[in-house]
């Protein structure tokens, strides 16, 4: 089941919002390949805080400004 910014995993309600943004992004990427949704939501978690840690200023302001993810997103496999 892919998530959006209205409906997304408990884990994630106490997020940053451009974290929880990022999370959800990835995570529905990891359905999308087949992974579960038990092993998604630690993975794109992990991955987010990375990101959001390591991007500069700009990408997270380019990624802040981008469309939420949509649980109809196409994500490439």
């Amino acid at each position: 089941m892919p998530w959006n910014m209205k409906d997304y995993p408990q884990s994630l309600k106490n997020f940053d919002p451009l974290v929880k943004k990022k999370a959800i992004d990835i995570a529905n990427a990891l359905l999308a390949q087949g992974y579960s949704p038990k092993k998604a939501i630690p993975i794109a978690t992990e991955q987010a805080k990375k990101w959001h840690a390591e991007a500069s200023s700009e990408e997270r302001k380019a990624f802040d400004d981008a469309p939420d993810p949509q649980k109809t997103d196409r994500h490439d496999t």
